[in-house]
């Protein structure tokens, strides 16, 4: 073939090789965009994890420009989740919102589906909330004094509901027995929710519930709170008193939720997808809103966050050890 024709030929060829990139084009320029976002939670809709990633995922969306939805995955206090995401495609489309029931399933589960640390890596904290300890409005108590006399009467008698085993709430209910000396029965349900929804049909006697979950239920009557698990007063209810003011010395437990991602991801998709969730995190409607609900937004680096982890691992691990708490 002459120079001139292998000119020609060239010529001729270099529109249809332009025509083949203008689509890997457009696709770079639109960026992280092909499909929806998932955002797996491992509770049941209603629980308070779900409620923190409905209530940050169209603002997570807009920040991204794009569609995010809620995928409740629920069980075993929210392993079944965890284990989806874990192994799901490592493309920045499959997340995972938890609650702080991750940290606490490796000291009372050791056959987990997944490997906490190895499998998922983290994205950011997202906020930070107490429990209310909630009764039935008809049981005879109104104060935390009360009920822990109530319940030191009636050894056995009493029952209260978790999101599960191993689930925070869980946790809260074992460090409440133990520190008030009372003698309760664990109730586990697949999610904070169910839990929530048997309280207020008086199925079981009580639960240790998110203040995002219960909150509302307290303010229309179908709750009754008797005291928040922190170590300050809830600004969603300012006039609760913390447990340990109602006589339980030493009493504080709080729960937390985070973003995590497959343990795969790259690098640059999780810096990215921390600046954005962070973002719509610090967004004052959402700060607003979350401080209505009695829940501190948070926000932090993906190594901040993974610092949290494993010292609320190690912390939870003493406190299951201390209790007593066991897989039932």
């Amino acid at each position: 073939m002459s120079s001139v024709r292998e000119a020609r030929v060239a010529l001729y060829a270099l529109p249809l090789a332009l025509s083949c990139l203008l689509p890997l084009t457009a696709a770079a320029q639109s960026g992280y965009r092909a499909k929806p976002i998932r955002l797996v939670v491992g509770q049941a809709p209603g629980g308070a994890t779900d409620v923190v990633a409905r209530l940050v995922a169209p603002k997570f969306g807009e920040a991204l420009g794009q569609t995010v939805v809620v995928e409740n995955r629920t069980g075993a206090a929210g392993s079944i989740g965890a284990a989806f995401i874990a192994k799901s495609a490592p493309d920045g489309y499959n997340l995972l919102v938890v609650s702080s029931s991750y940290a606490i399933n490796p000291s009372l589960n050791t056959d987990l589906p997944f490997d906490p640390v190895k499998d998922l890596a983290p994205v950011t904290l997202i906020a930070e909330a107490p429990f209310l300890l909630v009764v039935h409005p008809s049981m005879p108590v109104k104060s935390v004094k009360e009920f822990v006399a109530f319940a030191k009467a009636r050894p056995g008698a009493l029952n209260y509901g978790s999101g599960g085993n191993g689930s925070s709430g869980h946790l809260a209910g074992e460090l409440f027995k133990m520190l008030a000396g009372v003698d309760m029965v664990h109730v586990p349900y697949k999610g904070a929710g169910p839990a929530l929804v048997d309280v207020m049909a008086g199925q079981v006697h009580l639960t240790f519930g998110s203040v995002l979950s219960s909150l509302g239920h307290v303010k229309n009557g179908r709750l009754r709170a008797l005291g928040v698990t922190g170590a300050k007063r809830s600004s969603g209810a300012p006039d609760l008193p913390t447990i340990a003011e109602g006589g339980v010395k030493g009493y504080q437990t709080t729960t937390w939720y985070g973003l995590l991602a497959p343990a795969k991801t790259p690098r640059p998709l999780i810096t990215r997808l921390n600046t954005e969730f962070v973002k719509a995190m610090k967004s004052p409607d959402i700060v607003e809103k979350m401080s209505g609900l009695g829940v501190e937004a948070k926000g932090s680096t993906a190594e901040e966050f993974a610092v949290h982890i494993r010292a609320e691992t190690k912390k939870m691990r003493a406190a299951v050890n201390a209790s007593g708490a066991k897989v039932e």
